[in-house]
């Protein structure tokens, strides 16, 4: 399986100015997501997908691998999709340039599903902390007997109505492997009802029934929105390298 990962890395966010270039234990978060996906044996190449000219400098600076792409995409699958089109592989993996705590096990969770050549999209989970189950801002996701996703949510599902307990709840973590036809069937389709309810894109895939495989992982991550993120994830990371 020829698998290459795609960074889609737009420097513009509402919540978090420049947030892909700003610094987190020294380094970009850029090249902390460059680096995990770069270590991982299953993806034969790492490209960078940005629509900003001062992303692109820092890739050259850095020997990165990089593609300027359209502006007008209106989300990372639309870039993925745009690196697509001019690269060939088996599999695309989606690993978002706000996920600095990637590491090369959730690649390696995420391409187990891609062994089955039906599957067409996969993406990972991780058990939620109590912290996360209330959470709207931690996705959950149920998923059916065969792995297949049911659902995704930032309510919490499933609903315990009996107080028991006993539900498992997880958290969907924002990486993605996808095979061609399933991006160029994503970004042939409208923005669905429940992703413009939810403000999650992965419910076009499930609206539309293309099934979403999801692989389970015990590393969770911190995906940076805020400054109360990135301050969060450099001390995980500061931790981290302090260890090696």
């Amino acid at each position: 399986m020829h698998a290459i990962a795609v960074i889609p890395a737009r420097l513009t966010s509402t919540r978090l100015p420049r947030k892909v270039l700003r610094e987190i234990a020294g380094r970009p978060m850029l090249a902390w997501v460059y680096d995990a996906a770069r270590s991982s044996p299953l993806v034969a190449d790492v490209i960078v997908a940005t629509d900003s000219e001062e992303v692109m400098d820092a890739c050259r600076q850095n020997d990165w691998k990089a593609r300027l792409t359209s502006p007008q995409h209106r989300s990372g699958t639309d870039r993925v999709y745009e690196v697509a089109c001019a690269t060939d592989a088996d599999v695309y993996v989606n690993v978002q340039g706000d996920e600095p705590l990637a590491r090369p096990e959730h690649i390696e969770a995420l391409l187990a599903p891609m062994k089955n050549a039906s599957v067409l999209v996969s993406t990972i989970k991780t058990p939620a902390s109590v912290a996360d189950i209330e959470n709207p801002s931690a996705v959950k996701v149920v998923t059916d007997s065969g792995g297949r996703a049911l659902y995704f949510s930032r309510a919490t599902i499933p609903y315990d109505r009996d107080r028991s307990g006993q539900p498992q709840y997880f958290k969907h973590l924002g990486f993605y492997a996808y095979r061609k036809p399933a991006l160029e069937r994503f970004c042939s389709l409208p923005e669905s009802s429940l992703e413009r309810s939810e403000r999650l894109e992965q419910l076009r895939f499930l609206e539309n029934g293309i099934p979403i495989y999801v692989a389970e992982t015990p590393y969770d991550t911190i995906g940076v929105d805020t400054e109360d993120d990135l301050r969060r994830v450099e001390q995980v990371l500061r931790e981290r390298t302090a260890g090696r």
